[in-house]
């Protein structure tokens, strides 16, 4: 099983949303974080002045998912989210050891299945 992470624009939510549904995604949790890479923030002019936008804002996607399905689930977000700039997101690929699904008590794969 994979945990599957990914830093995303604010504006490509809808795109790797529905993306995710066509594959089968049955969840996510998605949350709004701050952070920066490389681009280390940006400069924003607002009524004539300057300021340095220290923390760019993202979008953070969790997802969990079959080990099998991790490529599949990885490739389709890689695509919804591009804009092919600098500063769309980074996913990262976790192991999950166990999930336990609390209505049911189901485990592992049957708790996250596709």
């Amino acid at each position: 099983m994979k945990k599957i992470e990914a830093y995303i624009r604010a504006e490509k939510l809808g795109e790797v949303k529905e993306a995710l549904i066509q594959l089968g995604v049955q969840g996510m949790t998605i949350m709004e974080v701050r952070g920066f890479g490389r681009q280390r923030g940006r400069i924003e002019v607002y009524q004539g002045a300057e300021y340095v936008l220290d923390f760019v804002p993202k979008m953070k996607i969790e997802i969990f998912v079959p080990a099998e399905d991790a490529p599949r689930v990885v490739e389709a977000l890689s695509k919804a989210a591009a804009t092919g700039r600098a500063g769309d997101g980074k996913i990262f690929v976790l192991p999950v050891e166990e999930a336990v699904r609390i209505q049911t008590r189901e485990r592992g794969r049957a708790a996250v299945s596709m």
